[in-house]
């Protein structure tokens, strides 16, 4: 059970609050725009493969989760009401919080913006996908990263041999890049 304001000053603790799928902004900006509120949504940036080329794409950390600071008592209703917010994490009845240094390393973590950008740079060894032009979906090996020009040597498997290739960086994503190489 959360703690219980003494006399008249609120107590206000960490919640988890679970979001409605894919909805985590949305519930951060209607509960930002409540007074006595304070939210925390932490999001990583990574380029994805995606039909018309490497995108950037910006995602929840903890999808489909996010974190309000409120006075349990007073506020409930109003979390829980909100658009976007799917319910509170709780036990029956038992509100779990969450203390103060976590959240503050999360958000040292992340920063102001409460953004981690993903973008690790290539290496020689790492298998990519090529995300344009007539190779598009193929995978390869960096061979070698040509500085300066914003290019990456790649070997790949075409037409039953190894065949070394130049395309941009841009054109490259690392396989299997995502929410697991997170923080």
């Amino acid at each position: 059970m959360p703690p219980i304001a003494l006399e008249n000053s609120p107590v206000t603790e960490w919640f988890c609050l679970r979001s409605q799928p894919k909805h985590e902004h949305i519930a951060a900006g209607h509960l930002r725009q409540l007074t006595g509120i304070e939210v925390f949504l932490p999001r990583i940036r990574f380029k994805r493969a995606t039909v018309r080329g490497a995108m950037w794409t910006t995602e929840a950390l903890f999808p489909g989760y996010l974190f309000a600071r409120f006075d349990w008592p007073g506020e409930l209703r109003a979390v829980r009401h909100a658009h976007g917010v799917s319910g509170i994490v709780h036990f029956g009845d038992r509100w779990p919080t969450i203390a103060d240094p976590i959240i503050a390393e999360l958000r040292a973590a992340l920063g102001p913006e409460e953004l981690r950008v993903l973008d690790a740079p290539l290496a020689p060894g790492d298998v990519v996908k090529i995300t344009d032009g007539s190779l598009r979906g193929m995978l390869a090996v960096v061979a070698q990263l040509q500085s300066g020009r914003n290019r990456v040597a790649v070997l790949m498997d075409f037409l039953g041999r190894q065949t070394m290739v130049e395309l941009p960086a841009s054109s490259l994503v690392r396989e299997g890049e995502g929410r697991s190489s997170v923080v």
